[in-house]
């Protein structure tokens, strides 16, 4: 149609000519914009490639210079003995493997509060329980390498989760932006879907995962990690910012495993100068489900010491946005401090400056009334959050790291204690405070632990939160309904055996 539309226009051969060559030349451009795009698109996948590529062959190097060198360590047959040489026992022969894993048991009630938006669907205390079964094993090749399986099977239910399927329904925007708790750990962005819900309704939910599922090579050279894996990074002990990777919630009690990613990780020495660290996390586009490079990261850490201080240097392409980070740990007579700092440098289509990230604690131990006592203290700094909590749900960077699990406070500023008495070698009891020094709200975290026998352990735990009307914790209007988003206290005993 264009193209007539064009010849149309003319009355004469020239006119036509003139038209047909400037379609052309459209026709051209526009060619040549799509091939730039495309080789820009296979430039980057050419790159991935190219490493996954030098890996394998390092890995191989490195395996066949160690056989080489053992087998023929001036390269030449080796000299005539009387001794009678022995066959090497084939690689079979040095597999091992090693099993373990936990049961836990768990009863919790929630506590709503009457301006929560648990309102519409009734303030009632909601009884919830769970069980939880997690099977390892290890499968030792010799010294070539490791293979890793975590099996878990989940099932839960009970009052909240009904009530959080009806708030679904009256307000589906709630469970969209995040403000409503989902099911079990979601692998729509991850390279494999190792997650399988077997039954679910209103009431309960039983489903199981494979949370690790690795191969380790370990040529001379160093450690090469391939698989569903947990890699941590940084070192703070509540908030901590240079770790990207599906980081622990301040809040979390239970911090025995993170959630795996898949993932390719190296690590190896530097010569005179530390070890480095390198990963690669290829994840998928929630609409397409396409594996793409705006929603990969691709990061690497420097680690390295001098005297008694080490130092992290960081560098990643997170999604979007490039994030740089130092850290630092030392020691101060007694006392081990710690300082993390990240500058995360936007994507400019998002039009928000960029900003920086810091923590810094300490901790002690030491002894009173003939009991030890072990603390620590944490400030941490967030510069892309603000204290206009609400309209933190629409902007596109905070509910998109806080969908992404990796951001879980609206505050820029906060202070953190956490204080552990043993009563008795078998019994400890916490506490724990988080304290948004923007406005002062906060949580109180009691805990009790008790070891009933060497694999048997038993803990209660408690949540409670503080603050007035227009804080973080203490509950601020939610945009369009008339229901605070309040947090609620809670409880929960967990009974744990180790096998």
């Amino acid at each position: 149609m264009f193209l007539d539309s064009r010849l149309r226009g003319n009355d004469n051969n020239d006119g036509a000519f003139e038209g047909m060559t400037s379609l052309v030349n459209f026709q051209k451009d526009r060619f040549l914009c799509v091939m730039i795009q495309l080789f820009y698109e296979r430039t980057k996948i050419f790159i991935l490639l190219s490493f996954l590529l030098a890996v394998v062959l390092l890995t191989c190097i490195g395996s066949s210079s160690s056989w080489a060198s053992s087998s023929f360590p001036n390269e030449s047959p080796p000299a005539a003995s009387k001794n009678k040489t022995t066959t090497p026992d084939p690689w079979y022969k040095d597999i091992d493997d090693q099993w373990g894993g936990h049961a836990k048991v768990r009863g919790s009630v929630l506590w709503p509060d009457g301006e929560s938006y648990f309102q519409p669907v009734g303030t009632d205390p909601c009884y919830d329980g769970s069980s939880e079964m997690r099977l390892k094993n290890k499968l030792f090749f010799g010294n070539r390498g490791i293979f890793e399986t975590h099996y878990e099977a989940v099932f839960s239910g009970g009052d909240t989760r009904r009530k959080e399927k009806e708030l679904e329904r009256l307000y589906p925007g709630l469970s969209s932006a995040g403000l409503v708790a989902g099911g079990p750990p979601s692998d729509k962005r991850r390279l494999m879907d190792l997650t399988k819900t077997i039954d679910e309704n209103d009431n309960q939910i039983l489903y199981h995962r494979l949370d690790r599922l690795s191969l380790t090579l370990m040529p001379e050279w160093g450690v090469v990690r391939i698989g569903r894996q947990a890699v941590t990074w940084g070192n703070g002990f509540l908030f901590n910012p240079i770790d990207l990777f599906n980081p622990f919630s301040p809040s979390d009690i239970e911090r025995e495993y993170k959630i795996g990613d898949d993932m390719i990780y190296t690590q190896f020495p530097v010569n005179k100068v530390g070890d480095f660290q390198f990963l690669y996390v290829p994840r998928r586009e929630l609409t397409s489900g396409d594996v793409k490079w705006d929603q990969s990261s691709l990061a690497g850490k420097l680690h390295f010491a001098r005297g008694s201080t080490e130092f992290d240097v960081m560098a990643a392409m997170h999604y979007r946005d490039t994030v740089v980070g130092l850290g630092s740990t030392g020691y101060l007579g007694n006392t081990a401090w710690r300082l993390d700092c990240t500058w995360t440098f936007l994507d400019e289509d998002h039009g928000a400056g960029d900003y920086l990230s810091v923590v810094a604690n300490i901790d002690y131990s030491w002894a009173w009334w003939k009991k030890n006592f072990y603390g620590y203290l944490e400030y941490y700094f967030n510069g892309l959050c603000h204290d206009r909590y609400a309209e933190a749900w629409t902007d596109p960077d905070i509910a998109g790291r806080i969908g992404r699990g990796e951001l879980f406070t609206l505050g820029r500023n906060y202070l953190s204690g956490h204080i552990r008495m043993e009563l008795h070698p078998l019994f400890n009891v916490y506490l724990t405070a988080i304290s948004n020094l923007g406005d002062l709200s906060g949580l109180l975290q009691p805990r009790a632990a008790w070891d009933m026998t060497q694999n048997t352990q038993i803990t209660l735990t408690g949540n409670i939160y503080y603050g007035g009307r227009d804080t973080e914790y203490g509950g601020y209007k939610i945009s369009g309904v008339s229901f605070l988003n309040k947090p609620s206290d809670s409880a929960y005993l967990c009974l744990t055996y180790y096998f």
